[in-house]
């Protein structure tokens, strides 16, 4: 049996991790991203322990589904998941863009607690709800560790459920990546990206991709 079966990874303060992230799908052409710096062979990358995979259905954006290990059900509140069986990467390549791992995942809900007790149905372990707005106007958001990688949950704006059409399913949004050196990677992307900012976490530098840079998922580069 796999060793990440009897021994579980850990995440944040040492505290051991059940469920992790195996693998993110992406609806983008591999070469967009191998444009922007990532180190792509076939479909796929590895970026820290998570594979993505790149595929370009008609119609689909962003993140369009992942894997989880040890998930106990799938049912999580409208995120497509699957279960994921094998073991995390040996060692990730080097990415000519500097970037070494996912920081976190995210997705939005129209109805945060309702997405809440789903997760933690289905095995996720939920590490806080942060009750303070976000700087795009979220006015709540919810906390899970999968393995090194974060799921942030955010609770969608009220008038933006009701431009929506109401109450409808979680969706997966943006993705956040660590990069040690945010000045060598931004120098790489160029115009790609916009200027660099303190984070909401003290201590954190994050700059942004433009939609220039040609990928379908929003996504945010942040020191470690």
């Amino acid at each position: 049996m796999a060793s990440w079966f009897t021994k579980a990874p850990r995440g944040l303060y040492g505290a051991e991790v059940a469920i992790t992230l195996d693998e993110l799908t992406v609806a983008d052409a591999p070469a967009a991203w191998r444009d922007c710096g990532f180190e792509v062979a076939g479909e796929e990358c590895v970026v820290g322990e998570v594979h993505m995979r790149f595929v370009a259905p008609a119609g689909a954006r962003g993140i369009v589904g992942w894997s989880l290990r040890g998930v106990a059900s799938t049912d999580l509140d409208g995120l497509p998941t699957v279960v994921g069986e094998r073991p995390p990467p040996q060692g990730a390549p080097e990415h000519p863009n500097g970037i070494t791992a996912i920081d976190h995942v995210v997705a939005i809900s129209s109805d945060l607690d309702r997405t809440v007790r789903a997760l933690e149905a289905a095995g996720l372990d939920l590490r806080r709800i942060r009750e303070e707005p976000t700087p795009a106007g979220a006015p709540r958001q919810a906390f899970f560790r999968v393995g090194a990688p974060i799921l942030e949950v955010v609770q969608e704006p009220a008038e933006a459920t009701e431009k929506a059409g109401g109450d409808r399913p979680a969706f997966f949004w943006g993705l956040a990546l660590v990069s040690p050196d945010l000045e060598r990677t931004a120098a790489f992307l160029g115009d790609r990206v916009g200027e660099a900012r303190d984070a909401v976490q003290p201590g954190r530098r994050i700059l942004t991709l433009r939609r220039g840079a040609g990928l379908s998922v929003p996504v945010a580069l942040m020191t470690p």
